[in-house]
């Protein structure tokens, strides 16, 4: 077992890579002790498990405060997500997935950031829109991604056929959510459903991490590549939500497909 002394060690190490300094986040000084801390724990401990690369970590990270609006924290890691190999419209796509379940005014506040980043950097991006199709190929398309990624269970709950109820707004999430928005260049279908598992996460929404916790698992996820996604918020939204997350999947991450 490391001792706290080589996991601050190596917290910093892993902090000085992703953000090309070896000086702490100003913000940091401010409570005494929290600069070593947080290299100890966030770097040294959850950057650092196996079961999840560093770039998968920088995508839930990203959705995580995205969706949160942590945009200040935001500001800080695009940068990284950028030095880690993740291109500046899969920053995008990041953040326009965790605005599915956040709110799209979360992306528009997460999306001015990322744009001040870019311009600062000099940085292009991809203007390149989601694949042109008409509104039944939409929902054609949607039922498809439906299909593929919960199979049965996408009949289920909300998602049943027939209910006149959550039926009046369902159509348009097939169709929006799984028929646009899941086929968008930028991002793989793994790496959506990362971002998925992480923002329903720091959202506490757990009736929907149970849903596509079990997905991911069908789209080239593993189970402990799931587990590392919600553990991977826990710095960002919460320690108690990544808990409650954790607690609500186990059970269910061996029964997907």
């Amino acid at each position: 077992m490391d001792t706290r002394e080589e996991l601050r060690r190596r917290g910093a190490h892993v902090r000085t890579r992703l953000f090309g300094s070896a000086d702490a986040p100003s913000g940091t000084g401010a409570v005494p002790g929290l600069g070593p801390l947080t290299d100890e724990l966030i770097y040294g401990e959850i950057w650092s498990r196996p079961g999840l690369a560093a770039k998968d970590r920088m995508v839930c990270t990203l959705a995580a405060l995205g969706a949160t609006e942590r945009l200040p924290q935001l500001r800080r890691y695009i940068p990284a997500a950028l030095e880690l190999g993740l291109s500046p419209r899969g920053v995008h796509e990041v953040l326009l997935q965790a605005g599915l379940y956040a709110g799209f005014p979360a992306t528009e506040n997460a999306a001015g950031v990322a744009a001040d980043v870019f311009r600062s950097r000099g940085v292009a991006v991809d203007e390149e829109l989601d694949p042109p199709a008409g509104a039944e190929d939409l929902a054609a398309r949607g039922r498809a991604m439906l299909q593929r990624l919960h199979g049965a269970r996408g009949q289920q709950g909300y998602a049943a056929p027939g209910n006149d109820v959550t039926g009046a707004l369902y159509p348009l999430v097939i169709a929006y959510g799984y028929g646009v928005l899941w086929h968008r260049p930028g991002l793989e279908v793994r790496e959506r459903a990362l971002c998925a598992v992480a923002a329903f996460t720091a959202l506490k929404l757990v009736d929907q991490l149970c849903k596509f916790g079990q997905s991911a698992l069908n789209v080239g996820l593993d189970r402990q590549a799931v587990i590392e996604a919600v553990i991977q918020t826990a710095p960002y939204s919460g320690f108690s939500p990544a808990l409650n997350a954790l607690a609500a999947l186990g059970p269910l991450l061996g029964e997907a497909r």
